[in-house]
């Protein structure tokens, strides 16, 4: 899994209130405004802090951008092992399945956290751009050994082709209708299901 070095990682995390209050508002802006679109000065305001308490807790902006995305990382981590237990292959895909239809079209919503964060930042070495390539690792892991317990031949190709089908539903929820990403999704998702008893052919080779 990747390793992501950022100024917070040779620095111990201060948590106090002050610094939960900090990552609390910015996460709520940023989710809701963008990263790009919400200064320093406007966290610090909403957060009645002062800019030497920001700082104080993180090194720059983006080390903040980084401690967003790694808190809804650990929060979805949480979520994942609380709805795993007691499943595993086709009962867990399904649960998986569930998460999805279950995240879109909710108050407020506005896609994929990690996909708007890498929309904006185009450096795929950046620290923000790793955190959310650790995430997609970690989610892609989770459904390929899902597939594999399962008993399908490619797990990889099929785990491949629900990220995609995620990615896209979690788009199109936000940019379309919900209602018609998540029976698009619902559909593709039991397809995959079915696929996993059918013979694939030896040129369907699983990508590394």
């Amino acid at each position: 899994m990747v390793t992501v070095a950022t100024a917070t990682d040779k620095i111990p995390a201060k948590r106090s209130a002050a610094r939960e209050r900090l990552l609390s508002t910015a996460s709520r802006l940023f989710y809701s405004e963008g990263i790009s679109g919400v200064g320093v000065d406007r966290i610090v305001s909403a957060s009645n802090v002062t800019l030497a308490t920001f700082y104080r807790h993180f090194p720059s902006k983006q080390d903040l951008v980084v401690s967003y995305l790694r808190a809804i990382h650990d929060t979805l981590v949480e979520r994942a092992e609380a709805g795993a237990a007691g499943k595993d292959g086709r009962e867990l895909i399904v649960a998986i399945g569930a998460e999805v239809l279950a995240e879109v079209g909710h108050e407020g919503f506005r896609g994929c956290a990690f996909i708007n964060a890498a929309s904006e930042y185009e450096d795929p070495e950046n620290a923000v751009r790793r955190v959310v390539a650790e995430h997609r690792l970690w989610y892609f892991e989770r459904l390929r050994s899902a597939f594999a317990d399962a008993g399908h031949k490619r797990p990889g190709n099929a785990a491949r082709h629900f990220m995609m089908l995620r990615d896209g539903t979690v788009t199109a929820g936000y940019l379309d209708s919900p209602a018609a990403a998540k029976r698009t999704f619902r559909r593709g998702v039991e397809g995959l299901i079915r696929a996993i008893d059918i013979d694939h052919m030896p040129h369907d080779v699983d990508e590394v």
